[in-house]
């Protein structure tokens, strides 16, 4: 999305109102950094391979996609862009929009904290981030998509792409007030093999599920085997690793993730269901029945299912 205001204001007010905007963006006050990211990330560093994009009006959103999906090396123009994620009735871009675009083009769209410390682990770990600003006021916004691709801890500043502007340097300060209108909003778009530097939850698994959907179990087990690699007790990307391993002709293998899964979680009915539909495929009899045992006597939607397979029907 561009700049865009509300059209059709006749009152003096509307002047007013703007005024008042600029104000709080340079009264803000500079978001708190913790210490273990100031002693932890690079004191400065700045992605010079992020090759700029400007943007027409309303265009930000495609321009912030290519420069994003640049960096990753999958070749994008705004023109080409434009299409599949600008919105001619809302004059813009919408977040579902665009973090669909990016899974089309084979990468994997991942929200991340929205904190300042988020902000530099990621850009420390050479990641550009796509975020979300409201330039105005809540209940008048102005909203528009920009790249951070730089930050300086001692002076308290990022470096952003932004409009028609490359290298943009602006306070932590004054881009937080911005920021926070959109609630923080801000993605990284990483290949398959490669997670986000912020720490991973239950978002990762789904970020990577919304991209299975549509790449396929194969172009997505990278991402399933870095996540339990980095954390194994995460049962939700061990379920998710067995499914794609199964998917994709790898059954035992994925009786291993699935058990992984249900020692992390022993009430993960799906995690049981499936381990013994796999166990079954494997003849592995035995195990298979009492694996669907355990997923029979989970309450929940999936009981009745397991009930039914471990009684032959």
């Amino acid at each position: 999305m561009g700049f865009t205001l509300l059209t059709g204001a006749r009152w003096p007010g509307a002047f007013v109102l703007l005024g008042l905007a600029l104000l709080l963006g340079g009264c803000a006050t500079t978001p708190p950094l913790s210490d273990q990211t100031r002693s932890e990330a690079p004191e400065r560093k700045v992605l010079d391979d992020v090759a700029f994009h400007g943007q027409r009006d309303y265009q930000c959103g495609p321009a912030t996609l290519a420069m994003l999906l640049g960096s990753e090396g999958q070749a994008a123009s705004v023109d080409e862009l434009i299409p599949q994620v600008f919105l001619p009735g809302r004059e813009g871009s919408v977040q579902p929009e665009m973090l669909a675009t990016v899974r089309r083009h084979g990468l994997i769209p991942y929200r991340i904290p929205g904190t300042m410390d988020a902000l530099v682990h990621e850009v420390a770990a050479g990641h550009p981030v796509a975020v979300l600003q409201n330039l105005s006021l809540p209940w008048w916004p102005m909203w528009h998509y920009a790249v951070v691709i730089g930050y300086d801890l001692d002076d308290e500043r990022l470096v952003l792409h932004s409009g028609e502007t490359p290298r943009m340097d602006v306070s932590m300060g004054r881009f937080d007030a911005t920021w926070a209108r959109s609630d923080r909003w801000a993605f990284v778009a990483l290949p398959p093999a490669e997670l986000p530097a912020s720490a991973v939850g239950r978002e990762t698994p789904q970020a990577i599920s919304a991209f299975e959907s549509v790449q396929g179990a194969e172009t997505a087990l990278p991402a399933w085997r870095a996540l339990t690699e980095r954390a194994p007790d995460l049962a939700l990307g061990q379920f998710g690793l067995g499914n794609a391993l199964a998917a994709t002709g790898k059954p035992r293998e994925a009786v291993r993730a699935f058990r992984a899964a249900v020692d992390a979680d022993p009430t993960f009915a799906a995690a049981w269901l499936n381990l013994g539909l796999v166990l079954r495929s494997l003849d592995r009899t035995t195990e298979a029945e009492d694996a669907l045992r355990r997923a029979a006597e989970i309450p929940g939607p999936l009981q009745d299912r397991a009930q039914q397979q471990l009684d032959g029907r």
